[in-house]
């Protein structure tokens, strides 16, 4: 008894490596791209915080103000007189 080996023809078995090098290059680049992702959101929170900041500082300045921010200017944001701010049960009971 011969010992033969099952194997498919050179033609598929190039076709498979490349079909599986295809998908191995997709997740690589897939996990670039989230890497990518991570570094971006954590930069986008570090210029939250400055923003923050920045609005403190101007607060602390000018009060409170709604800026245009294509030409600086501002105005000051008036609070109403009788605004109540009502949450929950209370709510109801006045409405």
């Amino acid at each position: 008894m011969e010992n033969q080996e099952n194997k498919i023809s050179q033609e598929q078995l190039e076709e498979l490596q490349q079909i599986v090098g295809k998908l191995n290059n997709a997740a690589s680049q897939i996990g670039n791209l989230e890497l990518q992702k991570t570094s971006l959101i954590q930069s986008a929170s570090e210029v939250q915080v400055d923003l923050n900041k920045m609005q403190v500082k101007l607060e602390e300045k000018y009060g409170k103000i709604k800026i245009d921010i294509t030409t600086g200017v501002y105005e000051p944001v008036e609070e109403e007189e009788n605004k109540e701010e009502l949450i929950g049960p209370e709510a109801l009971k006045k409405a």
